[in-house]
C-alpha cells in the first residue's frame, strides 16, 4: 500500500511541475490542473512502455554523443504527452526540452527522496 501513496504523491509532484512549467516557460499552455496530472500519468505511462525501447534502439548515437541523445528522448515524450492530452499544448520543440529538462530534474529528486 506503501507504493501506492508513492506513486500518487509523484503523479501529483509532476503534474503540479507541469502546471508550474506552463506559468515559466513561454510555448507550453496548461488549460487545469487535471490537465497537467493528466499529462503527469500519461508521461508516466509512455515513459514505462516507450522510453526503454527509444533508449534501446538509439543505443548506438546515445554512446556517440555520451549520452545527450536521452534529452531528444525526453523532449519527444513530453511533446507527445503533451499532444495526446487535452487542455495541453506545446508550442515548439524548445518549449517541449525545457518543459521535459525541468520534470526531469523534478523526477531525479524524487527519487533521491523516495529511494
Amino acid at each position: 500500500m506503501q507504493w501506492l501513496f508513492k506513486m500518487v504523491i509523484r503523479v501529483i509532484i509532476i503534474g503540479l511541475t507541469v502546471f508550474v512549467a506552463a506559468n515559466f516557460i513561454d510555448g507550453i499552455e496548461v488549460d487545469s490542473a487535471g490537465a497537467a496530472i493528466l499529462m503527469a500519468i500519461v508521461l508516466g505511462v509512455l515513459n514505462t512502455l516507450i522510453r526503454p525501447i527509444l533508449v534501446f534502439l538509439t543505443l548506438p548515437i546515445s554512446v556517440l554523443t555520451l549520452g545527450l541523445f536521452i534529452f531528444v528522448i525526453n523532449t519527444v515524450l513530453f511533446w507527445v504527452a503533451g499532444a495526446l492530452v487535452d487542455g495541453i499544448e506545446i508550442n515548439g520543440m524548445l518549449a517541449a526540452f525545457l518543459g521535459a529538462l525541468l520534470v526531469s530534474l523534478v523526477t531525479w529528486i524524487l527519487n533521491l527522496i523516495f529511494d
